[in-house]
């Protein structure tokens, strides 16, 4: 059994470090990371160079949180249920997306990889952060207060949900919190009111 789950943590991460932000920019021969606040994730990509293409950026980070979970998911099904393997499987992609060896250690924060790690894990999850973040940004046009809220409501949901499940309860409190974590600068920023407000549909 353990080497099947090294197998899928391995798997999963590196998916993880197919990041779409860097992906996208390397086409124009950049690099999101070099400009704005330095990061490789969606919002620093839609300031930099326009929603039009963020498209792409999504299918990607989607796509890749998709596969992880459901790959550990399948591969450890046998052993496990298909939700701890699957929730192994995206604890694994959201730490190789955050912190991709391939890339440098300098991934993204790990808001739109959780969003479609909880569409695989458990499909209200992911209806509850999307809710969470979309009622934050809508009414504050921050990005970061939206995925700061949504986070907390990922961890929160993960242990009322499936409170019964000690693995899977364990790997969305960890997810949340690393999410949460990588968000400290812009909670800094946002407590000192010089926190930046985007536009996440103005197109270049």
């Amino acid at each position: 059994m353990w080497y099947t789950v090294v197998i899928a943590i391995l798997v999963g991460y590196m998916l993880g470090n197919l990041n779409g932000a860097v992906c996208m920019s390397a086409l124009v021969h950049d690099d999101v990371r070099s400009h704005g606040s330095g990061n490789a994730g969606l919002t620093n990509f839609v300031r930099n160079y326009g929603a039009g293409k963020a498209v792409f950026v999504i299918l990607i980070d989607a796509g890749k949180a998709v596969l992880a979970c459901t790959a550990g998911g399948l591969l450890l099904q046998p052993y496990l249920d298909f939700t701890t393997g699957a929730a192994i499987g995206g604890l694994s992609v959201m730490l190789g997306h955050i912190f991709p060896a391939l890339l440098g250690f300098r991934g993204g924060k790990g808001i739109l990889s959780g969003l479609f790690i909880a569409v695989v894990v458990d499909w209200r999850i992911a209806l509850i952060i999307l809710a969470v973040f979309a009622v934050a940004y809508f009414l504050t046009q921050y990005v970061s207060l939206g995925s700061i809220l949504g986070a907390t409501a990922f961890a929160i949901a993960f242990v009322v949900l499936h409170r019964d499940n000690l693995t899977v309860m364990l790997c969305g409190i960890v997810m949340g919190a690393m999410t949460i974590f990588m968000h400290h600068g812009n909670l800094a920023r946002l407590l000192k009111g010089e926190e930046r407000k985007t536009n996440l549909f103005k197109r270049k």
